[in-house]
């Protein structure tokens, strides 16, 4: 089994990496929280080279990314120096493009297929494409949901999924059960929890509200799951570095490392 590890997802707090300076203070306040690691999403213009440079004055691995998927089938070659350049072995994709998602089922088996493709081509360099699920890809084609369709019909080989717990509870499914769907094709695993408001469902820290961690944990472990990435796709009242902190020190009391 691989060893796990924390990492923070950048998304989360998009706001403030507008600019070189400000990516590198939010590195600088990411790793006094305690991450090493982080994904790299939601970041302003920046050389490579710079950010790779940022990451290593602080200390933080680059253990992921969010890349537009046009970018990863029309300028493969960058992607891949980029990736190599950081040490960064997972460009994933952070939601379906549209032009996909509007032919419907047929518009996921044709992703699967050129998903597929370009995932051999960052295979053969050493990397692994990884497809990050929302809540629409559970939407049923018959007896299969669309997130089905894109795991069963992708070559096993070249794409894996990056379960976001959060979305897939919110589509109505199990996150343990998706985790243990994806085993051996389930390295990353976005974490973030689902609060309830009233009648609303609201993201909330690890730990701060319902989901089912013991199981989704378990799940990871016989699935070979290497990173939980904590996001939190908005903070509503709190500063999203304070959700970032709590996330890593619900985790860290749960027992992840």
């Amino acid at each position: 089994m691989p060893k796990t590890a924390i990492a923070a997802q950048m998304y989360t707090v998009r706001d403030f990496t507008k600019t070189p300076a400000g990516i590198a203070e939010s590195i600088r306040k990411v790793k006094a929280m305690g991450y090493d690691a982080m994904q790299v999403s939601g970041f302003g213009p920046i050389a490579p080279a710079e950010l790779k440079q940022i990451a290593d004055d602080h200390g933080v691995e680059i253990c992921a990314t969010h890349t537009g998927f046009d970018r990863m089938r029309d300028n493969a070659q960058a992607v891949i120096d980029e990736h190599l350049l950081w040490g960064c072995n997972y460009p994933a994709i952070g939601s379906l493009p549209q032009s996909y998602r509007e032919e419907g089922e047929a518009g996921y088996v044709r992703f699967a297929k050129d998903a597929s493709e370009v995932g051999r081509k960052l295979a053969d360099a050493g990397l692994t494409f990884a497809y990050h699920n929302h809540n629409f890809e559970f939407q049923k084609f018959g007896n299969r949901t669309a997130l089905e369709i894109i795991l069963r019909e992708s070559d096993p080989k070249a794409v894996q999924l990056e379960i976001d717990v959060y979305w897939v509870q919110a589509g109505g499914a199990d996150p343990a059960e998706w985790i243990r769907k994806a085993k051996s094709r389930i390295d990353l695993v976005h974490v973030k929890d689902m609060a309830v408001e009233g009648r609303e469902t609201r993201f909330a820290e690890v730990g701060e509200g319902n989901l089912n961690w013991p199981a989704i944990f378990e799940a990871g472990r016989e699935s070979g799951t290497r990173w939980y990435i904590v996001e939190q796709d908005r903070c509503y009242d709190r500063d999203p570095f304070d959700s970032l902190k709590i996330s890593y020190d619900n985790l860290i009391a749960m027992g992840l490392s």
